[in-house]
């Protein structure tokens, strides 16, 4: 079943699959990995490395999760979930109420990072960013093809998958632990000073991505690959709350500061239609009756902007605003 991602208004839906928890399992104190599977245990719809799919947590709200298990003719989806400590609820909700048992609504895998033929690779994983790492180490690994895995993490206790990667990729893995202090962060300059053949994928924290990019501008277009699911600051520390009125009914909601339009909607019990939930895909893309916007989406074109928003990241600029659902 293939995941439709629409960019009409609230009435569009991306099309889910229920799929059941079959397993779970603590990673690290923070980290769960979940195996997924459909009830009737059929095969599931074929992936590479590097894809991911997005789940209707248990508190409703959608999020991406890249697939660490091999993708031909799965009968499984594996993912793993880091609790957030800033967490919006998604993270929360699936480490405290999706149990074994438990039935989600996941869509199909789609891959925005995909591994692209070449003679070798470096892979760079920061934290929970190993998800979609690992499964390409094993890929490259089965097929012969050279690469690197340079693995940051805060410390070995907070390292998820560290026995697998440890003892696959020995002889290509760089693992580094910082213990939390800025001044032991890994430099990366002597693995991207000199540009060779190689692709580099990079996924991880913001801070280990900006230094990856800020280290590899001189490499050739096209080399350097980045994986990031939370590409729009959602909230900020200066927001402030504001009312969203819905025109059809007249009914007004009330968006906190800390947190966005979609889930104030939802908080109030409104059905709400949703994606990536971070500015990017266009599924919740909502017609704009009257207000001023902050628009931080990275989708609507400059002449929609006077009458749409995207609210899953977009708020007031001032005063209220009325919409259309």
């Amino acid at each position: 079943m293939a995941a439709e991602r629409q960019t009409g208004t609230m009435q569009d839906t991306l099309q889910l699959m229920r799929l059941e928890v079959a397993a779970r399992r603590n990673l690290t104190p923070s980290t769960v990995e979940f195996t997924l599977r459909a009830p009737d245990g059929a095969e599931l719809p074929e992936f590479e490395p590097g894809a991911h799919v997005t789940v209707e947590t248990p508190c409703k709200a959608m999020r991406r999760y890249s697939l660490v298990n091999d993708g031909s003719n799965p009968q499984t989806y594996v993912i793993a979930v880091k609790r957030e400590a800033d967490s919006r609820g998604g993270s929360v909700s699936m480490h405290e109420d999706a149990s074994v048992g438990s039935a989600l609504q996941v869509s199909a895998p789609e891959n925005d990072f995909a591994l692209v033929d070449g003679p070798k690779f470096l892979l760079i994983a920061g934290g929970i960013g190993i998800t979609p790492i690992l499964a390409m180490a094993h890929k490259l690994k089965a097929g012969g093809t050279p690469f690197r895995l340079i693995y940051c993490t805060r410390d070995a206790s907070d390292t998820a998958y560290l026995d697998e990667v440890t003892g696959a990729f020995s002889g290509q893995l760089t693992l580094h632990h910082d213990e939390g202090d800025p001044g032991r962060f890994y430099d990366f300059w002597d693995d991207l000073e000199t540009p060779d053949a190689s692709h580099v994928y990079c996924c991880g924290p913001a801070p280990l991505m900006e230094e990856v990019k800020a280290v590899s501008g001189h490499w050739p277009d096209g080399r350097i690959h980045f994986e990031d699911f939370k590409p729009v600051e959602v909230v900020r520390a200066d927001d402030t709350a504001f009312d969203v009125t819905i025109a059809s009914t007249l009914q007004t909601v009330t968006v906190p500061a800390d947190r966005s339009i979609l889930e104030a909607l939802r908080d109030a019990g409104l059905k709400t239609v949703s994606s990536c939930e971070s500015g990017t895909c266009g599924t919740c893309k909502t017609r704009l009756i009257k207000g001023t916007v902050d628009h931080r989406d990275m989708v609507l074109m400059d002449e929609e902007r006077s009458d749409h928003i995207m609210i899953c990241v977009s708020r007031a600029a001032e005063g209220d605003i009325v919409i259309d659902l």
